[in-house]
């Protein structure tokens, strides 16, 4: 949810999308979910930071993340983001966002929509050393011919819905979305946020933890 740089109209709705409106693209490869993870959970909390910066100044925002729900096979997820530390918001801001596995299945590693060519999913993924060996075949099909079940990390799309605690004249933006690296090993998270409109790679660095709250949270519920 970077500084918006220029007045656009909020591509974000005010009620979360349905779950099953975001359960399209299947292919008929066979592929299998991604492993399941202890810590890729209902109710798990990650903490970390967004860097903001831009060419004016060096910032960067504390952000928490806490997973909603998360429905593997059909490779959905969502949850709340809180960042805690942004000047021109008097409380902190927190969002609701929904994301998409990149499993072969479901997604590819194109996006397809949110004004992101394969040039820009190719630009970013390649942010992320673990992608590093899928790199020739995504060229090829977007990775729909890879198999991801046994691989350490998982590729995933997360994209800002809707604003929870302030209005959409913030002076904040979530037009664009991020494209994120979700370690399995020890639950850490990276992700760049891609928005024409705003400073590009910001990056966004979590760890898993389930200490401390996030300062706001809805019930949790795991999606059927």
């Amino acid at each position: 949810m970077p500084v918006r740089v220029e007045e656009t109209t909020s591509s974000s709705s005010s009620s979360s999308s349905s779950a099953s409106s975001q359960l399209s693209g299947e292919n008929s490869s066979g592929h299998t979910s991604p492993p399941v993870c202890t810590l890729l959970t209902v109710g798990q909390a990650f903490s970390g930071t967004q860097n903001v910066s831009s060419l004016q100044k060096d910032e960067a925002w504390r952000v928490n993340v806490r997973i909603q729900g998360c429905n593997l096979d059909h490779g959905y997820l969502c949850g709340t983001m809180e960042a805690l530390n942004v000047p021109m918001a008097d409380t902190p801001v927190v969002t609701f966002w929904e994301g998409e596995i990149v499993d072969g299945k479901n997604y590819t590693f194109y996006t397809g929509k949110w004004e992101a060519s394969s040039e820009d999913d190719i630009r970013h993924w390649t942010k992320f050393p673990s992608f590093q060996p899928f790199l020739e075949q995504v060229k090829v099909d977007g990775g729909k011919s890879l198999d991801l079940i046994n691989y350490p990390y998982i590729f995933m799309r997360w994209k800002e819905q809707y604003f929870v605690n302030v209005g959409t004249d913030c002076g904040l933006t979530i037009a664009g979305f991020y494209y994120v690296c979700f370690s399995c090993t020890d639950g850490s998270i990276n992700g760049f946020y891609y928005d024409p409109n705003s400073s590009p790679f910001q990056k966004l660095e979590l760890k898993s933890t389930n200490e401390g709250r996030s300062g706001f949270s809805f019930s949790f519920y795991e999606l059927q």
